[in-house]
């Protein structure tokens, strides 16, 4: 998990989070802190401010008091894991702090497999899940489409001192990817999915998660379907909470699985026990 001087979620409210990385403050929206008021007066200690129409859309950052960039995060418990961050200029940093959870759960889960794991990791980003997988023991394949974030998924593994481990990184579109794998019949023992609401993919795709998530879980079963470990899903589609994604996963895809997987909160709390809502995850098992 994070220790308290590598992340904390010091208040929310008012349609923004602010949020310490390290000794860097940063405020940004949040749109599940709309209906909630800012409690503490220290937003002013903010090292930056970002100004957008929310998260994952083109901004600017007010830069208030000075930092380096970038600097480095650190995930724990044993093994760690080290991230490198910066303020880019859709609001991101390179991490997401409510999906520590399911590092936990990752660890755990690949840990007490025991046996050699090969896991796919689709829409992988800066590369944090893989990283922990790789820690626990696991063959890796990490895809994202974009060669930049891939580039500092790499770098996150050196910073890691897990370079030399067994990670396959693969500049493609993920749905493009599983559609080739699965025409070379390739398997794996686990998924991890984390797939945004909306975004584009390779020769001009589109991706919209309500419509195309189904098909893809399709794909993601057929290569699990030898020897399946564990499905790890994350979504973060406005107005889904695990009631929503249960009941949108027993309507869409091969409803089997559904019944035995856990169904959780993704969310962050501040110091005093208030909880801001950052999507929903689906973690399925051999050993639920």
């Amino acid at each position: 998990m994070f220790a308290p001087d590598q992340y904390r979620l010091i208040d929310f409210g008012d349609g923004r989070k602010l949020e310490s990385f390290g000794t860097v403050w940063l405020d940004r929206p949040a749109p599940a802190a709309r209906g909630a008021r800012q409690a503490k007066p220290v937003w002013s200690q903010a090292h930056a401010r970002f100004t957008g129409r929310s998260l994952g859309s083109r901004g600017t950052w007010d830069l208030r008091r000075s930092f380096e960039q970038p600097w480095t995060l650190t995930w724990g418990p044993d093994p760690w894991i080290r991230l490198e961050l910066n303020c880019n200029p859709f609001g991101h940093v390179g991490v997401f702090p409510e999906q520590s959870g399911n590092w936990r759960w990752l660890l755990d889960t690949i840990t007490q497999s025991g046996d050699e794991c090969r896991v796919l990791n689709l829409f992988a980003y800066t590369g944090a899940a893989t990283l922990v997988a790789a820690a626990a023991g696991a063959t890796v394949t990490h895809v994202d489409a974009a060669a930049s974030i891939v580039k500092k998924a790499r770098r996150n593994a050196e910073l890691s001192d897990l370079h030399d481990h067994a990670i396959h990184w693969i500049v493609e579109d993920a749905v493009r990817y599983v559609e080739r794998e699965c025409r070379r019949g390739r398997r794996y023992q686990g998924i991890i999915l984390d797939p945004p609401a909306y975004g584009r993919g390779g020769r001009g795709r589109s991706w919209q998660l309500r419509r195309d998530l189904p098909k893809l879980i399709a794909g993601c079963l057929r290569l699990l379907q030898d020897e399946p470990r564990f499905f790890l899903l994350s979504c973060h589609e406005k107005g889904w909470g695990p009631r929503e994604l249960r009941g949108y996963l027993r309507d869409n895809t091969d409803f089997s699985w559904v019944p035995a997987t856990q169904f959780v909160s993704l969310e962050v709390s501040t110091d005093d026990g208030r909880k801001l809502p950052s999507g929903v995850a689906a973690r399925w098992s051999e050993s639920l």
